[in-house]
């Protein structure tokens, strides 16, 4: 990669990992990421496919190597798939290693055959039970057999997946080694994530929130865990288990800080760029973008902000923490 081009931070870290958020709405309400009765942002705040276009070619000249798409649910926004597909040109010229989605796997019945014939090659589903009960519980909105039925599609497609599972105390702690073998069974990796105090919500996050390093004591009850240096570009950390045969990860952002070697930045669907998931400092790329047909003022704004990248998150969860640490919602900033 041409160094002149290539984005590095304050403290020496090439960013190449872009995440964009593409729509804050979703068809779920889980319960520790949104509250019931969300306020939805107005259609003209937010950017349209053609400037979501634009803007991740922008950072892609700029050397991001690795696009995530997010939400909200990524999948809802219309025409989603006209964006992909547009982005996939850049899979084929190789300026780009892969496009890949967060998503809740409920349309991906519909999407997935088409994902793959656009070249994305891996999706992650947030999954945080395998009880349908319960499922509908956590989700508020959720349909678990459109779940089930979305994940079976897109292995039909030859996506490879990976589960997302928020660790909740007194929810799905006692469940995850059975999640762990269905996933593993199926040829599935799957993450394990610490709650984050992102947004206020309904719950007390103090007394869902578990301490992987508690779970992964658990965990070694039962099967045997060996750190392995497997990266996928995020923040997990990975163990092989031996009696699965399978990959598990562990997302610490609250007992480990992760971000010594934080190579990602994340764009919301209003064109807001955050350099750090548990800060606030962000800056706008919507006015620049919609102030000139060139993308100059655009490239030059992304510069100062990733100049601004700070070295680590301000996450915390404790008694004397009730807040949290930072206001909006995590699906206002994308997954």
């Amino acid at each position: 990669m041409d160094q002149t081009s290539s984005m590095i931070d304050p403290f020496g870290r090439a960013i190449t990992y872009l995440r964009v958020s593409v729509t804050d709405r979703c068809d779920f309400r889980c319960v520790y990421c949104m509250a019931e009765d969300m306020t939805f942002l107005p259609k003209k705040d937010l950017l349209s496919l053609e400037e979501l276009e634009r803007l991740c070619a922008v950072f892609i000249e700029k050397g991001v190597r690795k696009l995530r798409l997010t939400g909200g649910e990524p999948l809802v926004r219309k025409n989603i798939m006209h964006l992909i597909r547009q982005l996939s040109r850049h899979l084929d010229t190789g300026a780009l290693e892969e496009v890949t989605l967060t998503t809740n796997g409920s349309q991906l019945e519909r999407f997935a055959a088409e994902l793959a014939d656009c070249g994305v090659r891996r999706v992650n589903i947030s999954l945080d039970t395998l009880d349908p009960e319960k499922f509908r519980a956590i989700t508020r909105w959720g349909i678990f057999d459109r779940v089930m039925r979305g994940i079976n599609a897109a292995q039909e497609a030859g996506l490879h997946i990976k589960l997302n599972t928020v660790a909740l105390k007194g929810f799905n702690d006692a469940e995850i080694p059975h999640m762990l073998r269905w996933a593993h069974d199926r040829g599935m990796d799957m993450t394990v994530i610490e709650t984050m105090p992102m947004g206020e919500i309904d719950a007390d996050r103090t007394d869902q929130y578990l301490p992987l390093s508690e779970l992964r004591a658990q965990l070694e009850r039962q099967f045997t865990l060996t750190d392995i240096p497997y990266k996928t570009g995020g923040p997990a950390r990975y163990v092989e288990v031996a009696e699965t045969g399978g990959r598990l990860g562990f997302i610490t952002p609250l007992t480990h800080n992760f971000c010594e070697s934080c190579n990602r930045v994340r764009v919301t669907c209003t064109g807001t760029l955050y350099m750090c998931l548990g800060q606030d400092d962000a800056a706008d790329l919507r006015a620049p973008m919609r102030a000139s047909e060139g993308n100059e003022l655009l490239s030059r704004a992304i510069d100062e902000a990733i100049g601004r990248k700070p070295k680590g998150h301000d996450f915390v969860i404790d008694r004397s923490t009730k807040r949290p640490a930072v206001s909006r919602h995590m699906s206002v900033t994308g997954g």
